[in-house]
């Protein structure tokens, strides 16, 4: 089995705080109370940090002890509890892949791309467990290999900015004084960067590798061309591999597979990267 490139790395931002000032004798009461319900809400905001931080502690010294199933357990409460970044999933990639489970290995460090396209450990291991793995890949169109430089958040901002902007350009010539070329210009190249953004986002959203994009986690997975386990076999699908889900019946689902196929497989037998 090949050595991972890198192990395990947290960080951790500190929690922010939030003041009030009322006046007069009712503004007084009802400062009182948001005080009060402030203290509370910050006392159990501290709590849920600190269990998730125990919980956080006791997996990295489960993975640093050679406890690699146990590190799982506990990676695996902190994400069941909502506690999602790039890091807990990258780190929950490598104690799976300790076990020897590379599917979810795979998916646990797409999972960490996915919130952090420039997460440099998660890519090289992907890469690197993906290879030992043998699993298959989706080819991504066109546009989604060039769109890939960004992320989707960072395009849906550029396509507001623009919107914005260049409806600021339309006001200032309908009741402005003058049609300056300047903001004629501005204008065009406004509305043309909001639809290159919104193409980008669609493309992103619905492309092979976007939101229906699913990782293969069970062991002798094949696609079928029909949903029972007798149907004829269109693919065998490696631990790790990539499938696009089209659709879903029953204990099935559809999907669109590597080498530009299709085919049923089970429901269990893979998992969304996009939770």
């Amino acid at each position: 089995m090949k050595q991972l490139i890198a192990d395990l790395c947290c960080r951790r931002r500190p929690l922010g705080g939030a003041t009030c000032v009322c006046f007069g004798k009712s503004a007084s009461r009802f400062a009182e109370r948001s005080v009060y319900s402030a203290i509370i809400c910050a006392f159990l905001a501290s709590s849920a940090f600190a269990q998730s931080d125990a919980e956080f502690t006791k997996a990295n010294t489960n993975y640093a002890a050679g406890h690699f199933q146990e590190a799982v357990n506990s990676y695996e409460t902190l994400v069941r509890s909502g506690e999602w970044s790039a890091n807990l999933f990258y780190d929950l990639g490598n104690a799976y892949f300790r076990v020897g489970d590379l599917g979810h290995a795979i998916l646990n460090y797409e999972r960490a791309l996915a919130l952090d396209r420039h997460h440099p450990e998660a890519d090289a291991n992907l890469r690197i467990v993906r290879d030992e793995a043998r699993a298959l890949e989706m080819q991504s169109s066109w546009p989604e290999r060039y769109f890939q430089f960004g992320s989707l958040n960072q395009y849906s901002v550029v396509a507001a900015v623009a919107f914005w902007l260049g409806m600021f350009c339309v006001f200032g010539l309908i009741f402005g004084r003058r049609r300056s070329a300047a903001i004629i210009t501005l204008s065009i190249l406004s509305f043309s960067t909001l639809v290159i953004a919104a193409f980008a986002v669609y493309k992103l959203e619905n492309g092979n590798t976007g939101r229906a994009l699913a990782i293969v986690t069970g062991t002798g997975v094949e696609a079928r061309f029909a949903t029972a386990d007798s149907a004829n076999s269109v693919l065998a699908l490696p631990p790790g591999s990539e499938i696009k889900i089209l659709s879903t019946s029953g204990d099935w689902i559809y999907a669109a597979l590597p080498n530009n196929l299709r085919g049923w497989l089970p429901a269990k037998s893979a998992e969304l990267v996009q939770l």
